[in-house]
Protein backbone atom coordinates (compact mmCIF):
# COMPACT_ATOMS: atom_id res chain seq x y z
CA UNK A 1 0.00 0.00 0.00
CA UNK A 2 1.46 3.25 -0.92
CA UNK A 3 2.52 5.72 1.73
CA UNK A 4 1.29 8.24 3.28
CA UNK A 5 3.78 10.70 2.36
CA UNK A 6 2.63 9.80 -1.32
CA UNK A 7 -0.76 9.73 -0.35
CA UNK A 8 -1.06 13.29 0.70
CA UNK A 9 1.46 14.31 -2.20
CA UNK A 10 -1.15 13.36 -4.83
CA UNK A 11 -3.98 14.86 -3.14
CA UNK A 12 -2.10 18.48 -2.67
CA UNK A 13 -1.97 17.71 -6.34
CA UNK A 14 -5.34 17.81 -7.27
CA UNK A 15 -6.36 20.55 -4.89
CA UNK A 16 -6.88 24.22 -5.97
CA UNK A 17 -4.04 26.36 -5.97
CA UNK A 18 -3.97 27.51 -2.40
CA UNK A 19 -5.74 24.65 -1.15
CA UNK A 20 -2.59 22.70 -2.28
CA UNK A 21 0.02 25.77 -0.71
CA UNK A 22 -2.14 25.57 2.75
CA UNK A 23 -1.64 21.33 2.47
CA UNK A 24 2.28 21.69 1.98
CA UNK A 25 2.65 24.57 4.37
CA UNK A 26 1.31 21.65 7.31
CA UNK A 27 0.97 18.36 5.40
CA UNK A 28 0.24 16.56 8.89
CA UNK A 29 -3.56 18.33 8.80
CA UNK A 30 -3.52 16.86 5.44
CA UNK A 31 -2.97 13.25 6.75
CA UNK A 32 -5.02 13.75 9.35
CA UNK A 33 -7.85 14.65 7.59
CA UNK A 34 -7.37 11.03 5.48
CA UNK A 35 -7.59 9.62 9.03
CA UNK A 36 -9.91 11.38 10.72
CA UNK A 37 -11.81 8.57 11.92
CA UNK A 38 -8.84 7.11 13.15
CA UNK A 39 -7.41 9.96 15.22
CA UNK A 40 -10.98 10.55 16.71
CA UNK A 41 -11.28 7.73 18.64
CA UNK A 42 -7.70 6.81 19.39
CA UNK A 43 -7.45 6.70 23.09
CA UNK A 44 -3.37 7.63 23.01
CA UNK A 45 -0.59 8.56 20.36
CA UNK A 46 0.43 4.80 20.06
CA UNK A 47 -3.07 3.74 18.93
CA UNK A 48 -2.85 6.20 16.14
CA UNK A 49 0.48 4.87 15.47
CA UNK A 50 -0.24 1.15 14.81
CA UNK A 51 -3.40 2.74 12.58
CA UNK A 52 -0.47 4.60 10.79
CA UNK A 53 1.83 1.62 10.48
CA UNK A 54 -1.18 -1.20 9.37
CA UNK A 55 -1.63 1.67 6.54
CA UNK A 56 1.71 1.65 5.47
CA UNK A 57 2.96 4.72 7.22
CA UNK A 58 6.68 4.01 8.17
CA UNK A 59 9.59 5.73 9.71
CA UNK A 60 10.68 7.16 6.29
CA UNK A 61 7.20 7.95 5.22
CA UNK A 62 7.44 10.35 8.87
CA UNK A 63 10.52 12.01 7.84
CA UNK A 64 8.28 13.93 4.51
CA UNK A 65 6.37 14.95 7.74
CA UNK A 66 9.43 16.90 9.23
CA UNK A 67 9.34 13.93 11.89
CA UNK A 68 11.64 11.57 13.10
CA UNK A 69 9.21 8.20 13.20
CA UNK A 70 5.64 7.55 13.02
CA UNK A 71 5.14 7.75 16.82
CA UNK A 72 6.36 11.19 16.76
CA UNK A 73 4.13 12.18 13.66
CA UNK A 74 1.27 10.11 15.60
CA UNK A 75 2.26 12.15 19.04
CA UNK A 76 1.85 15.07 17.12
CA UNK A 77 -2.12 13.92 15.15
CA UNK A 78 -3.36 13.09 18.60
CA UNK A 79 -2.29 16.60 20.37
CA UNK A 80 -4.07 18.25 17.62
CA UNK A 81 -7.10 16.06 17.35
CA UNK A 82 -9.89 18.18 17.36
CA UNK A 83 -12.43 17.23 20.31
CA UNK A 84 -15.78 18.40 21.31
CA UNK A 85 -16.10 21.84 23.27
CA UNK A 86 -13.24 22.17 26.23
CA UNK A 87 -13.44 18.81 27.13
CA UNK A 88 -10.35 17.02 27.84
CA UNK A 89 -8.91 14.43 26.15
CA UNK A 90 -9.55 10.58 27.14
CA UNK A 91 -6.76 9.66 29.06
CA UNK A 92 -4.38 7.18 28.14
CA UNK A 93 -4.67 3.26 28.75
CA UNK A 94 -3.17 2.55 32.41
CA UNK A 95 0.72 1.17 32.29
CA UNK A 96 -1.13 -1.95 33.25
CA UNK A 97 -4.41 -2.71 31.49
CA UNK A 98 -6.65 -4.80 33.31
CA UNK A 99 -6.77 -8.26 31.31
CA UNK A 100 -10.00 -9.28 29.10
CA UNK A 101 -11.58 -11.81 31.50
CA UNK A 102 -11.38 -15.44 30.88
CA UNK A 103 -15.15 -16.47 30.18
CA UNK A 104 -16.39 -19.94 31.42
CA UNK A 105 -18.15 -19.97 27.79
CA UNK A 106 -15.17 -20.11 26.17
CA UNK A 107 -13.13 -22.43 28.53
CA UNK A 108 -16.10 -25.35 28.51
CA UNK A 109 -15.62 -25.14 24.57
CA UNK A 110 -11.86 -25.42 24.13
CA UNK A 111 -12.01 -28.27 26.55
CA UNK A 112 -14.96 -30.15 24.36
CA UNK A 113 -13.09 -31.52 21.56
CA UNK A 114 -11.16 -33.03 23.87
CA UNK A 115 -13.82 -34.52 25.81
CA UNK A 116 -15.71 -35.84 22.70
CA UNK A 117 -12.46 -36.98 20.94
CA UNK A 118 -11.52 -38.84 23.91
CA UNK A 119 -15.04 -40.31 24.39
CA UNK A 120 -15.18 -41.48 20.53
CA UNK A 121 -11.65 -43.41 20.54
CA UNK A 122 -13.60 -45.47 24.05
CA UNK A 123 -16.31 -45.91 21.65
CA UNK A 124 -14.14 -47.12 18.87
CA UNK A 125 -12.24 -49.32 21.98
CA UNK A 126 -14.87 -50.25 23.61
CA UNK A 127 -17.67 -51.62 20.28
CA UNK A 128 -16.73 -54.28 17.10
CA UNK A 129 -18.37 -54.16 14.01
CA UNK A 130 -21.54 -51.97 13.12
CA UNK A 131 -21.36 -50.05 16.92
CA UNK A 132 -18.22 -49.48 16.03
CA UNK A 133 -18.70 -47.72 13.15
CA UNK A 134 -21.48 -46.07 14.08
CA UNK A 135 -19.12 -44.29 17.24
CA UNK A 136 -16.97 -43.11 14.53
CA UNK A 137 -19.07 -41.51 12.55
CA UNK A 138 -21.23 -39.72 15.40
CA UNK A 139 -18.07 -38.73 17.27
CA UNK A 140 -16.45 -37.90 14.29
CA UNK A 141 -19.10 -35.10 13.69
CA UNK A 142 -19.29 -34.38 17.34
CA UNK A 143 -15.54 -33.14 17.54
CA UNK A 144 -15.86 -31.40 14.63
CA UNK A 145 -18.66 -29.84 15.92
CA UNK A 146 -17.21 -28.68 19.28
CA UNK A 147 -14.13 -27.68 17.52
CA UNK A 148 -16.00 -25.11 15.19
CA UNK A 149 -17.65 -23.76 18.06
CA UNK A 150 -14.30 -23.50 19.81
CA UNK A 151 -13.21 -21.82 16.98
CA UNK A 152 -16.21 -19.05 16.99
CA UNK A 153 -15.68 -17.99 20.69
CA UNK A 154 -12.89 -16.83 22.94
CA UNK A 155 -8.98 -15.91 21.77
CA UNK A 156 -9.16 -18.22 18.67
CA UNK A 157 -12.45 -16.57 17.23
CA UNK A 158 -11.46 -14.60 14.17
CA UNK A 159 -13.42 -11.81 12.52
CA UNK A 160 -12.65 -13.11 9.38
CA UNK A 161 -14.14 -16.66 8.42
CA UNK A 162 -11.87 -18.91 6.58
CA UNK A 163 -12.51 -22.46 5.29
CA UNK A 164 -11.72 -25.39 7.52
CA UNK A 165 -11.40 -27.73 4.34
CA UNK A 166 -7.74 -28.11 4.13
CA UNK A 167 -7.20 -28.28 8.02
CA UNK A 168 -9.69 -31.31 7.92
CA UNK A 169 -8.14 -32.89 5.59
CA UNK A 170 -4.35 -32.33 7.66
CA UNK A 171 -6.21 -33.80 10.85
CA UNK A 172 -7.70 -36.89 8.74
CA UNK A 173 -4.05 -37.64 7.29
CA UNK A 174 -2.80 -37.50 10.75
CA UNK A 175 -5.43 -40.37 11.33
CA UNK A 176 -5.90 -42.18 8.64
CA UNK A 177 -2.34 -40.82 6.21
CA UNK A 178 0.22 -42.95 7.53
CA UNK A 179 -1.14 -45.99 7.68
CA UNK A 180 -2.25 -45.74 4.05
CA UNK A 181 1.14 -44.22 2.61
CA UNK A 182 2.34 -47.70 4.25
CA UNK A 183 0.28 -50.20 3.11
CA UNK A 184 0.02 -48.51 -0.20
CA UNK A 185 4.15 -48.64 -0.23
CA UNK A 186 3.56 -52.31 0.63
CA UNK A 187 1.01 -53.15 -2.54
CA UNK A 188 -2.11 -52.53 -0.51
CA UNK A 189 -4.75 -51.82 1.42
CA UNK A 190 -6.41 -55.23 1.03
CA UNK A 191 -8.93 -53.35 3.29
CA UNK A 192 -10.79 -50.46 4.71
CA UNK A 193 -10.10 -49.30 8.41
CA UNK A 194 -11.34 -50.67 11.11
CA UNK A 195 -11.00 -47.88 13.66
CA UNK A 196 -7.40 -50.15 15.09
CA UNK A 197 -3.69 -49.34 14.38
CA UNK A 198 -3.39 -53.30 13.18
CA UNK A 199 -6.17 -53.95 10.68
CA UNK A 200 -5.08 -53.74 6.74
CA UNK A 201 -5.39 -49.99 6.95
CA UNK A 202 -4.22 -48.61 10.47
CA UNK A 203 -5.72 -46.02 12.21
CA UNK A 204 -3.33 -43.37 14.34
CA UNK A 205 -5.63 -41.94 17.29
CA UNK A 206 -3.22 -40.99 19.56
CA UNK A 207 -1.79 -37.82 17.63
CA UNK A 208 -5.23 -36.83 16.86
CA UNK A 209 -6.42 -37.00 20.31
CA UNK A 210 -3.57 -35.08 21.56
CA UNK A 211 -4.72 -32.30 18.86
CA UNK A 212 -7.99 -32.52 20.01
CA UNK A 213 -7.12 -31.86 24.13
CA UNK A 214 -4.58 -29.49 22.64
CA UNK A 215 -7.56 -26.47 21.90
CA UNK A 216 -7.32 -25.90 25.61
CA UNK A 217 -3.62 -24.83 25.60
CA UNK A 218 -4.46 -23.68 22.52
CA UNK A 219 -6.55 -20.74 23.12
CA UNK A 220 -4.48 -20.25 26.49
CA UNK A 221 -1.82 -19.62 24.30
CA UNK A 222 -3.17 -17.24 22.14
CA UNK A 223 -5.27 -15.22 24.95
CA UNK A 224 -2.01 -15.15 26.82
CA UNK A 225 -0.49 -13.10 23.84
CA UNK A 226 -3.21 -11.02 23.35
CA UNK A 227 -3.21 -9.91 26.88
CA UNK A 228 0.97 -9.71 27.24
CA UNK A 229 0.95 -7.51 24.14
CA UNK A 230 -1.57 -5.30 24.41
CA UNK A 231 0.40 -4.58 27.58
CA UNK A 232 3.57 -4.05 26.12
CA UNK A 233 1.82 -1.72 23.48
CA UNK A 234 0.77 0.67 26.20
CA UNK A 235 3.89 0.57 28.23
CA UNK A 236 6.25 1.07 24.51
CA UNK A 237 7.23 4.38 23.34
CA UNK A 238 7.31 3.58 19.63
CA UNK A 239 7.02 0.82 17.41
CA UNK A 240 10.35 -0.03 16.90
CA UNK A 241 10.26 -0.38 20.79
CA UNK A 242 7.07 -2.84 20.95
CA UNK A 243 8.24 -4.63 17.78
CA UNK A 244 11.47 -5.45 19.90
CA UNK A 245 9.17 -6.39 23.65
CA UNK A 246 6.65 -8.59 21.30
CA UNK A 247 9.25 -10.91 19.52
CA UNK A 248 10.54 -12.82 22.58
CA UNK A 249 6.38 -12.95 23.56
CA UNK A 250 5.68 -14.46 20.52
CA UNK A 251 8.27 -17.04 20.67
CA UNK A 252 7.57 -17.86 23.90
CA UNK A 253 3.99 -18.42 23.15
CA UNK A 254 4.53 -20.51 20.81
CA UNK A 255 7.24 -22.68 22.47
CA UNK A 256 4.83 -22.53 25.58
CA UNK A 257 1.88 -24.76 23.40
CA UNK A 258 4.31 -26.76 21.82
CA UNK A 259 5.77 -27.87 25.52
CA UNK A 260 1.90 -28.19 26.24
CA UNK A 261 1.62 -30.52 23.07
CA UNK A 262 4.42 -32.77 23.37
CA UNK A 263 3.07 -33.69 26.85
CA UNK A 264 0.18 -34.74 25.23
CA UNK A 265 1.18 -36.46 22.75
CA UNK A 266 3.53 -38.63 25.16
CA UNK A 267 0.04 -38.95 27.61
CA UNK A 268 -2.15 -40.64 24.63
CA UNK A 269 0.62 -42.27 23.07
CA UNK A 270 1.00 -44.48 26.59
CA UNK A 271 -2.71 -44.25 27.16
CA UNK A 272 -3.49 -45.86 23.97
CA UNK A 273 -0.51 -47.96 23.45
CA UNK A 274 0.59 -46.43 20.44
CA UNK A 275 3.85 -45.46 18.73
CA UNK A 276 3.81 -41.12 20.12
CA UNK A 277 4.01 -39.91 16.78
CA UNK A 278 5.74 -36.77 18.12
CA UNK A 279 7.15 -35.64 14.44
CA UNK A 280 3.86 -35.63 12.66
CA UNK A 281 1.72 -34.30 15.79
CA UNK A 282 4.00 -31.44 16.27
CA UNK A 283 4.83 -30.19 13.16
CA UNK A 284 0.95 -30.37 12.58
CA UNK A 285 0.53 -28.71 16.04
CA UNK A 286 2.87 -25.94 14.95
CA UNK A 287 1.29 -25.24 12.20
CA UNK A 288 -2.87 -25.20 13.32
CA UNK A 289 -1.30 -22.81 15.81
CA UNK A 290 0.91 -20.26 13.78
CA UNK A 291 -2.12 -20.06 11.41
CA UNK A 292 -5.03 -19.63 13.70
CA UNK A 293 -2.77 -16.90 15.61
CA UNK A 294 -2.45 -15.14 12.52
CA UNK A 295 -5.88 -15.47 11.92
CA UNK A 296 -7.18 -13.84 14.65
CA UNK A 297 -4.86 -10.86 14.16
CA UNK A 298 -6.11 -9.93 10.55
CA UNK A 299 -3.82 -11.90 8.62
CA UNK A 300 -5.26 -14.45 6.71
CA UNK A 301 -3.76 -15.04 2.70
CA UNK A 302 -0.68 -16.96 4.28
CA UNK A 303 -1.81 -19.36 6.60
CA UNK A 304 -4.79 -20.12 3.42
CA UNK A 305 -1.62 -20.58 1.33
CA UNK A 306 0.23 -22.58 3.35
CA UNK A 307 -2.45 -24.82 4.68
CA UNK A 308 -3.50 -25.31 1.16
CA UNK A 309 0.31 -26.23 0.22
CA UNK A 310 1.03 -28.62 2.88
CA UNK A 311 -2.38 -30.45 2.37
CA UNK A 312 -1.52 -30.81 -1.75
CA UNK A 313 1.82 -31.93 -0.73
CA UNK A 314 0.18 -35.12 1.67
CA UNK A 315 -2.30 -35.68 -1.43
CA UNK A 316 0.23 -35.67 -3.84
CA UNK A 317 2.31 -38.40 -2.21
CA UNK A 318 -0.29 -40.75 -1.84
CA UNK A 319 -1.30 -40.39 -4.99
CA UNK A 320 2.27 -40.54 -7.13
CA UNK A 321 2.18 -44.15 -5.05
CA UNK A 322 -0.52 -45.22 -6.62
CA UNK A 323 -0.29 -43.82 -9.83
CA UNK A 324 3.08 -45.72 -9.95
CA UNK A 325 0.94 -48.99 -10.19
CA UNK A 326 0.27 -47.57 -13.85
CA UNK A 327 1.69 -48.96 -16.68
CA UNK A 328 5.34 -47.07 -18.12
CA UNK A 329 4.55 -44.87 -14.09
CA UNK A 330 6.96 -46.82 -11.89
CA UNK A 331 9.36 -44.02 -11.58
CA UNK A 332 6.40 -41.40 -9.96
CA UNK A 333 6.36 -43.40 -6.80
CA UNK A 334 10.55 -43.43 -6.54
CA UNK A 335 11.03 -40.44 -4.62
CA UNK A 336 8.24 -41.01 -2.19
CA UNK A 337 8.71 -44.49 -1.85
CA UNK A 338 13.07 -43.69 -0.94
CA UNK A 339 11.27 -40.97 1.39
CA UNK A 340 9.27 -43.71 3.46
CA UNK A 341 12.41 -46.17 3.34
CA UNK A 342 14.77 -43.41 5.15
CA UNK A 343 11.76 -41.87 7.45
CA UNK A 344 9.05 -43.76 7.41
CA UNK A 345 5.25 -42.96 6.17
CA UNK A 346 5.68 -40.14 8.94
CA UNK A 347 8.17 -38.49 6.85
CA UNK A 348 5.89 -37.21 4.31
CA UNK A 349 3.17 -35.06 6.53
CA UNK A 350 6.65 -34.43 8.67
CA UNK A 351 8.20 -32.38 5.92
CA UNK A 352 5.15 -30.87 4.61
CA UNK A 353 3.96 -28.97 7.72
CA UNK A 354 7.32 -28.73 9.23
CA UNK A 355 8.33 -26.58 6.49
CA UNK A 356 4.61 -25.01 6.48
CA UNK A 357 5.06 -24.15 10.06
CA UNK A 358 8.42 -22.97 9.53
CA UNK A 359 7.06 -20.26 7.30
CA UNK A 360 4.27 -19.35 9.18
CA UNK A 361 6.60 -18.49 12.06
CA UNK A 362 8.58 -16.35 9.96
CA UNK A 363 5.98 -14.33 8.62
CA UNK A 364 3.89 -14.31 12.23
CA UNK A 365 8.12 -13.05 13.56
CA UNK A 366 7.11 -9.97 10.69
CA UNK A 367 3.49 -9.63 11.16
CA UNK A 368 2.47 -10.12 14.84
CA UNK A 369 5.20 -8.24 15.86
CA UNK A 370 3.58 -5.25 15.01
CA UNK A 371 1.49 -2.64 16.83
CA UNK A 372 -1.44 -2.74 14.57
CA UNK A 373 -2.11 -6.39 14.70
CA UNK A 374 -2.53 -5.95 18.53
CA UNK A 375 -4.45 -2.42 18.06
CA UNK A 376 -8.33 -2.69 19.92
CA UNK A 377 -10.71 -3.49 17.72
CA UNK A 378 -13.55 -4.42 20.15
CA UNK A 379 -14.26 -5.96 23.13
CA UNK A 380 -13.22 -9.71 23.79
CA UNK A 381 -16.05 -12.05 23.59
Amino acid sequence: MAGGGEAVAVAVGKQAPSAARRAAADPVKALMHRHRALCERAVDPLEIAAGLEAHGVTDRTAARFRHRDVFSLAEEMYARVPRDGDTPPTPPYPPHPPAPPVRVAWVVLTLLPGALCAATVAGLRLTDGRPRLIAAVVGGLAVTLALRAALRRGPLSAATRTTGTWTCWLIGYALLGDGLLRAAVAGGPDGLPDGTADGPWPVTVAPVLALALACAPAAGSAHLLAVRARRKLTASRGLADFSASARPLLFGTVALFMCALTALVALTGAVLAEPAAHPQALTLGALLLLARLLTVHGHTHAPTLVLTAAATVEAAALATVFAGRLPGCDLLAVPVEALVAACGPAGVPTAACGIGALTLLVHANRRLTRASAHAPTEQPR
